[in-house]
């Protein structure tokens, strides 16, 4: 291998750097996970739920990614400083934080409840508002580094095609995010800290299979120029491009991963 090429595939390395996942138990989360990981990220996921977490935990480690994982509910602020404290305890200090733990609901939105309202944008934004400020201010800012990937979606961008899903506080939550991801990469570009999200179109997941199954498979890959829903290696190259030193030089951004979806 030559030594261009060498330095052109180390500029993707991530050995000596540490990443806190959220919800990263399964679906994009877990697949985030292993792709930094198997750069050579230590990991740190946490979810709600502890038989998920040392489900893909073990499976991380089956990989030879170092992994620890922690149970926490990320939409209660409450949980916010102790699962600070456990990241900076177990990690050191956090370099690359993937706030992707999220919620959805379904519901018309003149019959829209306020409880769902609440539900949803206190995990896709207010907890992730808190998780960022305190990792920010705690590990980030003083070290003068840091790398941020905000999990937003296409919903963010636009709104659902008619007779589809009813999901006003989701597409909401999601283009709040959008924005935020751009204020925060305009106040932390001083510290030498990217803030950049990503926004996944359909892929199969717990939370999104509901609402595949009820349009169909099919149908949502024929609206995608691609022609195909995403998998489980599709958010694996534009995460590794936002964490490494790659994307040094890229902050500010909404990249959207859907088989040009948006673009339609």
């Amino acid at each position: 291998m030559s030594a261009h090429m060498t330095h052109a595939r180390k500029l993707f390395d991530l050995d000596g750097r540490t990443a806190l996942i959220t919800g990263g138990s399964r679906g994009l989360g877990l697949q985030m996970a292993e792709a930094l990981g198997d750069f050579g990220a230590r990991v740190l996921i946490c979810a709600r739920k502890d038989d998920e977490l040392q489900s893909a935990a073990a499976r991380l480690q089956e990989r030879g990614i170092s992994v620890d994982w922690v149970c926490v509910d990320a939409g209660k602020p409450e949980s916010i400083a102790g699962l600070v404290d456990t990241a900076m305890e177990r990690l050191g200090n956090i370099d690359i934080l993937v706030n992707n733990a999220g919620a959805s609901w379904g519901a018309p939105a003149e019959d829209y409840p306020l409880d769902a309202w609440d539900k949803v944008f206190n995990l896709n934004m207010r907890g992730l508002f808190l998780l960022t400020q305190a990792i920010g201010k705690r590990s980030m800012i003083p070290r003068k580094f840091g790398r941020v990937i905000n999990i937003a979606s296409i919903a963010g961008l636009r709104g659902n095609p008619p007779g589809s899903m009813k999901t006003i506080a989701y597409n909401a939550s999601k283009g709040a995010l959008v924005n935020f991801t751009r204020a925060l990469a305009s106040e932390w570009g001083a510290y030498g800290i990217t803030v950049n999200a990503l926004a996944p179109g359909f892929f199969p997941t717990r939370m999104s299979q509901g609402v595949i199954d009820g349009i169909g498979e099919n149908t949502l890959a024929a609206m995608t120029p691609l022609q195909r829903l995403g998998d489980d290696e599709d958010l694996k190259g534009a995460v590794l491009l936002f964490a490494s030193d790659a994307g040094k030089h890229i902050s500010g951004q909404i990249l959207a991963v859907d088989g040009g979806a948006s673009a339609v």
